[in-house]
């Protein structure tokens, strides 16, 4: 047994014959790798035990386990189930990482809805019960699509119903009223239904009256009027057959593999309805120790189990892997359906396949340029910057803080980290801060943000180089906070207006060319932290907007505010409403409505001090990058 610690060799030597997962977790208790076996026994075993063939990343991961977790299942099936939800919620180190190379949209159906309403997306949630069409490389057409579709099947475009009147689309008639009951749900349904029909490739009728029509107006000489007939129809066609048929008839996906040294790449083909309708790209970046067989099977936990809405009937793969019948019938549960798994040797989908492995080739190709190119000009830059800063040592982690607020409300900050010249999202973290918050003061906030980040937390790594988003007046003031704490980093101060670099103990900026590599990282770096911080800004901001004011009055709750929406329509008719009435709502009793009436009541001045005086009690506190 190789070099480990007592605690693990104890582990390992009691562990269990039985199916489950296995957790590997470092010198602070992070999970650094996840993993199903059969046996466990046997599986963790072969972790500890002396092997010269053992691939230098499983050597890695076992350098630095100090402790090792696991879960028991009553079957493999379970494990692989854990593994899956495990992986995507954790994200361990030494895990295979599958990237997309694109975010293709798709279009979702809200069938979970009373009253389904259909719009473009690209993010996918498979735990709502949503339907979803695609993915989609034609944006263009598909929004022009959507929007040709609700002239002839007027559905629902709003997120909420809970209006007091309908609204303008009813009167544009892009909108049958369902917030109104003003049309059938049979009627809505039989919408609902041919539109997704439509993007399940089949026939509806629609494609054929739009060409009547455009025929007409030729022959009427209304040729503008035909024109826009003709776009119409191309975008349906291009929506519904964005491919020539590739089969008679089928509903399969067909993923191709590509190896390249330390990289690989996937290439998936999305046939539905006999065509193919669209493709994807994954790469894998250092992923030499890894087999095909364990790609594969990574690509396949990761891609299908997180949306079971996309699992087709069937799945052909380049090479039989081990888990493909335990695969199979996953998947099979996921669907609901039964999902055949293939690995076609000859005839139509061989020849699909073996166009897959070639497309699979040629982007692992042009995307290892991209790699090298990248890596190369990110690295010259770090040097380039080391240079022109005159700095003790390369900028290998580098840390960049910006803060944002709305005339002193809703103050935040936020530290961004790039490693090795690029960014490192984990690593990220957002600030509501304490000491500014109802007024404008941009250097006390950008201290606070110093002292929590380096006077408190002492166990994040040390930077090379701190950047501040501002001047010299940035710097000033954090520059006490951060020595004080003990940190030795170099910091810089990077001001928009023309670029300058105010450096510590320096009288005057340094100010680069603007094509200078290294200037570009650092304007990167400071874009990012911009980006971060008011992204975080504005999700808090929007959920105070969003907050219902009931929210505000004691006594009330999720449930009671529900119920008072749901007895009246706007907030006017529950302002006239008397203390009886309001008591009289589901769930409500004299006491919470006599607050509730005298709140609604009350002046502006004296709500606004109500409202100020709740939030003032609420927590503020550091969160990291999601």
């Amino acid at each position: 047994m190789i070099d480990v610690n007592d605690k693990i060799r104890a582990k390992v030597e009691a562990l269990p014959d039985s199916p489950g997962v296995y957790r590997w977790k470092d010198k602070d208790g992070r999970i650094i790798y996840v993993g199903k076996a059969k046996n466990l026994k046997n599986r963790v075993r072969s972790y500890v035990r002396e092997d010269k063939n053992r691939s230098p990343k499983v050597a890695a991961m076992i350098r630095h386990a100090e402790d090792l977790d696991i879960t028991m299942t009553a079957t493999e099936m379970e494990a692989l189930i854990l593994e899956c939800n495990l992986i995507k919620e954790i994200h361990p180190k030494y895990n295979i990482s599958l990237r997309d190379d694109k975010s293709y949209p798709y279009v979702k159906v809200t069938t979970y809805d009373e009253w389904p309403r259909i719009f473009v997306t690209r993010n996918i949630r498979h735990d709502d019960g949503g339907k979803y069409f695609g993915p989609f490389t034609d944006v263009g057409s598909l929004r022009a699509t959507l929007s040709l579709l609700r002239k002839y099947y007027p559905i629902r475009n709003c997120r909420s119903m809970k209006v007091s009147r309908p609204c303008l689309q009813y009167h544009l008639h892009l909108c049958c009223g369902p917030c109104f009951e003003l049309c059938s749900k049979e009627d809505y349904k039989k919408y609902v239904n041919t539109i997704c029909d439509l993007f399940e490739g089949k026939s509806t009728g629609l494609v054929q009256a739009l060409k009547q029509k455009m025929a007409k107006a030729s022959e009427e000489m209304a040729y503008e009027e035909a024109a826009k007939y003709r776009d119409q129809i191309r975008a349906i066609e291009s929506v519904q057959q964005r491919q020539n048929i590739v089969a008679n008839d089928g509903d399969f996906d067909v993923v191709g593999l590509a190896r390249d040294g330390s990289h690989a790449g996937l290439e998936v083909f999305y046939i539905r309805y006999g065509r193919m309708v669209g493709k994807e790209n994954f790469s894998i970046p250092e992923s030499a120790d890894e087999t095909d067989d364990e790609i594969i099977t990574a690509f396949a936990r990761d891609f299908y189990g997180g949306n079971p809405n996309s699992i087709p009937r069937e799945i052909i793969l380049p090479l039989k892997v081990t888990d493909q019948e335990l695969i199979s019938s996953w998947l099979t549960h996921l669907k609901g359906t039964e999902v055949e798994i293939l690995v076609p040797q000859r005839g139509f989908k061989r020849r699909l396949k073996d166009m897959a492995m070639a497309n699979a080739g040629k982007y692992l190709s042009d995307k290892k340029l991209q790699w090298e190119y990248q890596d190369a000009r990110e690295q010259g830059a770090v040097k380039k910057l080391k240079e022109l800063l005159g700095l003790p040592r390369l900028p290998e982690r580098m840390e960049c803080f910006d803060i944002s607020h709305n005339q002193g409300a809703e103050t935040t900050g936020s530290m961004v980290v790039f490693e090795h010249g690029r960014p490192a999202k984990k690593e990220y973290r957002k600030f509501k801060l304490q000491t500014t918050q109802g007024h404008a003061d941009d250097f006390k906030s950008m201290a606070e943000v110093m002292s929590r980040r380096y006077g408190k937390e002492k166990d994040w790594p040390a930077p090379d180089l701190i950047v501040l988003d501002g001047g010299l007046g940035q710097l000033h003031a954090a520059l006490p906070v951060i020595r004080k704490s003990g940190c030795d980093a170099p910091v810089i101060g990077l001001a928009k207006r023309i670029e300058e670099i105010y450096i510590e103990g320096a009288e005057e900026p340094i100010i680069l060319d603007h094509h200078e590599p290294a200037l570009q990282l650092l304007q990167f770096i400071r874009d990012e932290a911009h980006r971060f911080v008011i992204s975080y800004h504005r999700k808090w901001t929007n959920k105070r907007n969003t907050e219902s004011i009931l929210d505000h009055v004691d006594g009330i709750g999720p449930t009671r505010r529900n119920a008072l929406w749901h007895a009246f329509r706007s907030m006017d008719e529950m302002r006239k409403a008397s203390v009886e009435e309001l008591a009289q709502v589901p769930g409500m009793n004299r006491m919470t409505a006599e607050n509730l009436y005298r709140f609604l009541h009350m002046r502006k001045d004296e709500k606004q001090m109500v409202i100020n005086g709740l939030e003032s009690a609420a927590p503020h506190g550091m969160e990291a990058e999601s």
